[in-house]
Formats: structure tokens, sequence, C-alpha cells
């Protein structure tokens, strides 16, 4: 299914709500995903439908089946937050359970920032303490670099050259994922995570390179963290133990702030 945004983009998404549902959830995917890569094939669609969620899951523009463009200035932030409003405007959902990894992450921040009162929970995967003196700046300039590189056999870093490669596997649009990460975001509003009203889960791979989930989980008034052990920024999504600390976070089970 798709609908278009005010600003003329058509968003490919999932709604799958099983009979009686209980909650809604929102997933937002990471960077060069998308809503079948991302959450359908690491488990996510199966363990919350077992649970009985409605899963509402996009393709961010600029990925997967959604539309594209080339023009950075269409993939600035408060576009992709406001994506996430008007989709659950468009299925007339009032709040929702909104859970982003990476990338989605941030968008998932952003959204909260902009419309708090839409969402019932707040879920921050992949990410860790470095969102909060996070500028893009050069690692920017070499992820674009790395997506419009002829060979990715030249690209030497590797977490750079693990998301070419994904990129290409997935089959996505390499000039738009470039502009994507050329938008000219400002840094997220980090003093404001502090006034969300709504719980906050933190939780990413021990070998996570994006920081300490447990120290960004401080900066949030309901803020939880955990670390899942062994795993790094790959691994973490679709293993147990991340489902495990977001259903035991949803359920109110972690009672304590900042646990490990």
């Amino acid at each position: 299914m798709d609908f278009i945004t005010t600003d003329g983009f058509a968003l490919a998404y999932d709604d799958n709500a099983p009979a009686g549902y209980e909650r809604a959830i929102l997933l937002i995917h990471g960077f060069a995903s998308n809503r079948n890569e991302g959450w359908k094939r690491t488990g996510w669609y199966a363990a919350l439908e077992r649970r009985r969620f409605r899963v509402i899951a996009l393709d961010q523009r600029g990925h997967g089946q959604s539309g594209k463009s080339h023009d950075p200035a269409a993939y600035l932030r408060e576009n992709l937050a406001r994506d996430v409003v008007e989709l659950i405007d468009h299925l007339g959902v009032n709040r929702v359970d909104l859970f982003g990894y990476s990338m989605g992450a941030r968008i998932a921040a952003a959204a909260a920032l902009a419309a708090p009162e839409r969402f019932s929970n707040l879920i921050l995967g992949g990410v860790g303490d470095k969102l909060l003196t996070e500028r893009m700046g050069e690692r920017g300039d070499l992820m674009v670099a790395a997506m419009l590189a002829e060979d990715p056999e030249t690209i030497t870093e590797p977490f750079l050259k693990s998301f070419r490669q994904f990129a290409d596997e997935q089959g996505e649009d390499r000039q738009a994922l470039a502009a994507f990460t050329q938008a000219a975001n400002p840094p997220l509003d980090v003093a404001g995570f502090a006034t969300l009203p709504m719980p906050v889960l933190a939780v990413a791979g021990e070998r996570e390179t994006n920081g300490d989930p447990v120290e960004l989980a401080r900066a949030f008034a309901h803020g939880h963290g955990v670390v899942i052990p062994g795993c790094d920024h790959f691994s973490a999504i679709p293993h147990a133990l991340t489902k495990a600390a977001v259903f035991d976070f949803i359920d109110g089970l972690l009672d304590d702030p900042w646990a490990r």
C-alpha cells in the first residue's frame, strides 16, 4: 500500500492489524534498508503479531518502494518526521508505540520531539550516546563517496563498505541514498529529550559503534538503556535478546532506569 505525503512523495507501507489487536506500533528502518529487510526478514513482524500488535512499517522516502529524489532538500529530517505523523493520520491512528533503528532512530526521535502526544513509547535501536554530540561532517561525506563509488572494492573502511554492499544487495537507488546523506540537517534537539513525556528505551549491541545506549538513556526523563551482549550494529536487530528487551520495556518490566 502507499499514500501521498503533503509534499508529493509516494510512501509505501505495510499495515498488518490482527483481529482484536491491543496496540499499534510503527517501525522505521535504517539507512539503505527497507521495511521488508529491516523488519520482516529479521523477525519483527512475526514477533509483534504474535503479541497482537497492529504493525505499521514504512519505506522511508528514498528507500525501498517509496518515492525517490536526487535532491538532498527532499530528505530534511523535518520532512521525514512529518512523514511518520502523516502516515498515522492517514491510517486514522491516534497514538502508537514508535520504534526506529539506526537512522530510523534519529527520525523517531525527531518525530517524538515534533508531536510527543502521538507516541505512547519511544524505542531507539542501534544508537548510543554519540547521538547526543553527532555531527555528520566528514563521515557523511565518506558515506556519500561510498554510495557513489564505481567500484565498492575501493571503499577501505569496513563500516562504510558494509553499507554499500547492503545497498547493492537490496537494489537501492544509490544516488538517492547519497542525496539522503547530503541533506542539510541541523543537530537533533537533544536538550528537548529531557522534556519528552513518554518512556524511552535505548537498546544497542555491546559492540555498537554509535556509543552506549545506557548513557543515551540518561538524556531522557523516562529513559531505559539496554546493552545486548556480543552484538554489533547489524547483528543486534534480529537478536532474540533485543526483542526481549523491547517487549519487557513495553510491558513495563524494566523497572530500573539505565539497566544493563
